[in-house]
């Protein structure tokens, strides 16, 4: 195993600190970008030096347990139609983070931002797969990008994420190319990492104006819909797209 830590031109001494106490881990990597050039662009960077046959994506909020990795592995080397697994994510109260979805339409988006949500509780139980068994091993349209592995071979191929997205939708689109390569996205409740913080993307509309990574957000749905408009998703609805409870 070898580890990249990537330094997304961090603004404090952290980069020093991790340079002096990794120095003894000669397995340890430490890679510095010259800006800060956004979620997806710096995990390209890792993937770009990695050696491994698969790469583990991984940021600062994702404790995956000592056997997370192993377990993921393990799956996908038994089954190469895998070409992305996400493990389960456990919050600190030991509840489950909806860690999957189903591919996302513009109304979706808006539904689940805004008071809408209450008038079309199936709408977003199909979008946010709050009704399926979080203990289930399952195909799913995308994993979240916190933590994931793919195989090397098919980040090559699909030139990693992709950097046009910033922050936000970056792990949705890398999943969609993936589907569209003939290659599964699954969810494996075996492996299990903890979640140690509240996500970024939480909060109403307002919250998203008055915030920058709120406008990130934005910015990155807006590029995202735009990139795919008129192309339906695998397991997407494609007539759906009325306002209906």
């Amino acid at each position: 195993m070898e580890i990249l830590v990537i330094d997304n031109h961090s603004e404090d001494d952290s980069i020093g600190v991790l340079r002096n106490r990794l120095s003894t881990f000669p397995d340890v990597r430490i890679i510095e970008t010259p800006k800060n050039v956004g979620f997806g662009a710096g995990y390209n960077l890792g993937i770009h030096h990695a050696r491994g046959k698969y790469v583990l994506i991984n940021n600062p909020a994702k404790l995956p347990e000592p056997d997370a990795a192993e377990r993921l592995l393990t799956l996908m080397e038994k089954d190469e139609t895998i070409g992305i697994a996400g493990p389960k994510l456990m919050q600190d109260d030991g509840t489950v983070r909806d860690s999957y979805r189903a591919f996302p339409d513009v109304i979706d988006v808006i539904i689940k931002r805004t008071f809408l949500k209450s008038w079309f509780p199936e709408r977003m139980q199909h979008y946010l797969q709050t009704g399926t068994d979080p203990d289930e091993t399952r195909d799913v349209d995308w994993v979240i990008g916190g933590c994931l592995m793919i195989r090397r071979d098919l980040a090559e191929k699909l030139h990693g994420f992709d950097p046009q997205f910033f922050l936000f939708f970056e792990d949705i689109d890398l999943c969609r190319r993936c589907w569209a390569e003939g290659k599964r996205v699954v969810y494996y409740p075996e492996a299990v990492a903890t979640d140690r913080k509240r996500r970024l993307s939480e909060g109403g509309v307002a919250s998203l104006l008055l915030k920058p990574v709120g406008r990130a957000h934005i910015a990155s749905a807006v590029k995202y819909f735009w990139k795919w408009q008129g192309v339906a998703a695998p397991g997407q609805r494609t007539s759906d797209f009325g306002l209906r409870k």
